[in-house]
């Protein structure tokens, strides 16, 4: 009888071991899986843009085309109104914004899927001379780290010149930043395609 007991109990402990042991090994699978779906695709693009008026919507969407990438839309808490972009107007939201460097816009939401792609386009159009505040938000809210970054623009003068150069200083590091550029109200695709080409 005892030598029976014996033995179930050591099949018993034996089950119990294997059990714990798969156990292990399927958690120790699902965090390997995790882990690979959180790193970037080199060859995955997205372009993230901030547009009010529909100029910079429209960038971003022919530069999508153009690169086969994705699209994400960059919104503001509070929306802007067209009094708030009055550059005329001292008092304007836009104005007391772009004089403050360490002003930061809050972001409607903070689910952009960065961290899926190994190249981010970010497109945003020129304020007074410069990147609106809330590109700064976005770049200092995001882990850029050993990503591609393109900066784009949309000015009726400017240059992107200090617009990307500002980011570049706010992001990681390790991210690598291409040197930019602005186009005008009316875009050509042909201008923005031939502006890739040249970056390969």
């Amino acid at each position: 009888m005892r030598k029976l007991f014996t033995i179930l109990l050591s099949t018993l402990m034996i089950f119990t071991l294997t059990a714990c042991g798969g156990s292990e090994e399927k958690n120790s699978s699902q965090e390997d899986v995790a882990e690979i779906e959180i790193l970037p695709d080199k060859n995955k693009i997205l372009v993230a843009y901030f547009s009010c008026t529909g100029t910079t919507k429209n960038l971003a969407e022919t530069a999508a085309e153009i690169l086969g990438a994705d699209l994400y839309e960059i919104k503001p808490e509070i929306p802007y109104t067209e009094t708030d972009l009055d550059h005329r107007d001292e008092t304007t939201r836009a104005t007391v914004e772009q004089r403050d460097e360490k002003n930061r816009p809050a972001l409607a939401d903070k689910n952009a899927p960065i961290e899926k792609y190994g190249t981010i386009v970010l497109a945003f159009p020129i304020w007074w001379g410069i990147e609106p505040r809330i590109m700064d938000t976005f770049v200092e809210t995001y882990d850029l780290s050993n990503r591609t970054i393109i900066p784009i623009a949309t000015s009726g003068s400017s240059e992107i010149g200090a617009g990307g150069d500002n980011l570049k200083a706010l992001a990681s590091p390790s991210a690598e930043w291409k040197v930019g550029k602005s186009f005008k109200k009316n875009i050509s695709k042909d201008e923005v395609k031939q502006f890739f080409d040249e970056l390969k």
